[in-house]
């Protein structure tokens, strides 16, 4: 699925891939996380057999004009795990709402593990 816009220029459709590239670009940027990981065993030989990786540990929804992100991660031990999702939650929220222009319904943020 997509995302699509209209405005005086034309329409815009952005999809849930690139959305989900921009959303895990951000994850590995964030202080404390150490990197995404795959949902389930499944998702893992999905990942297997796709020609990019960029999307790993982020899962994209849109319905509308309204896009619902689920981020999964490992995070660094001894950091605050609140304080690590919440920051986590904004700037995802933040930047994603900027590259398209949509409303970021959620971002659930998803600690799998934590890494020493």
């Amino acid at each position: 699925m997509s995302v699509t816009t209209k405005n005086s220029h034309g329409r815009i459709s952005i999809s849930d891939e690139a959305i989900a590239k921009v959303a895990a670009s951000v994850a590995m940027e964030c202080y404390g996380v150490v990197e995404l990981v795959s949902r389930g065993f499944t998702d893992s030989l999905k990942e297997l057999f796709r020609r990019s990786s960029g999307t790993r540990g982020v899962k994209v929804a849109t319905v509308g004009d309204r896009i619902y992100i689920d981020v999964y991660v490992v995070l660094k031990y001894g950091v605050s795990i609140t304080a690590v999702a919440e920051s986590l939650k904004e700037s995802v929220k933040y930047r994603v709402e900027n590259f398209t222009g949509m409303l970021v319904d959620t971002v659930n943020v998803n600690i799998v593990g934590v890494k020493l």
